[in-house]
């Protein structure tokens, strides 16, 4: 049975998403502050890891960061205070997949759930072709497999979101997507309201890899409908 590990200080709120997830026919494991629960996320495998950012020990940002030094890409979902804008920014910048913010519906953290086990599914089971291993443009270069991004020359960090979101706009040159599109197709779930996670990303992003921010010269913004990358 796959393992999911809940990262959570409040008692009552992570035994409730374990009653949950078990009725999803997940096992679940709760480390309820944040030094337990990087031990148990860096020594042991998980579908996925539900990680509060207010930890004791340990917060979920340090916990977050400290998976991914280790080249971790087990997928995280940061649960964060509604109040906390900010919150939701740093999470994405370190590495964290999503997002959900208390408090929630059991249904959307359901689908939540299930949106992005689908999506690391489908990454690992897509074999990479000898056209996907290397993407070029001039001034840009990614490595599929590797997760490299070098931009004019200088290698550039990006979280595993990020990587996403510029893979799937350089394989598709020239095409406007919506913030509706890309929550479908990179998040896996279509959310009124949550349209800002993609925008946040896209800023992210932006900031890593264009000169200019006011001339992008990568991703291009079709006003009033979305985003696209340049035509090849």
């Amino acid at each position: 049975m796959d393992k999911i590990l809940i990262i959570e200080d409040d008692k009552d709120i992570a035994n409730l998403m374990a009653i949950h997830l078990k009725d999803m026919d997940f096992e679940t494991e709760i480390a309820f502050d944040g030094k337990e629960g990087l031990l148990k996320a860096l020594n042991k495998e998980y579908k996925i890891i539900l990680l509060d950012v207010r930890l004791p020990g340990l917060d979920g940002f340090e916990v977050c960061k400290k998976i991914r030094s280790e080249k971790n890409q087990t997928p995280i979902l940061m649960v964060t205070s509604k109040s906390e804008e900010i919150d939701k920014i740093i999470g994405l910048e370190i590495g964290a997949d999503d997002y959900i913010t208390k408090p929630f519906s059991i249904r959307e953290l359901m689908a939540r759930v299930k949106a992005i086990i689908r999506r690391s599914e489908i990454a690992k089971q897509s074999p990479a072709t000898e056209a996907d291993k290397e993407i070029k443009y001039e001034g840009l270069f990614i490595n599929v497999p590797m997760r490299i991004v070098e931009v004019h020359g200088k290698r550039i960090e990006l979280s595993p979101k990020e990587f996403d979101l510029l893979v799937f706009f350089a394989s598709n040159p020239g095409k406007t997507y919506t913030r509706i599109n890309l929550l479908n197709q990179l998040w896996g779930y279509e959310f009124e309201g949550y349209e800002h996670t993609v925008n946040t990303h896209i800023n992210r992003l932006r900031s890593k890899i264009e000169k200019n921010l006011n001339e992008a010269e990568f991703i291009l913004t079709t006003w009033g409908v979305g985003y696209k990358f340049r035509e090849a």
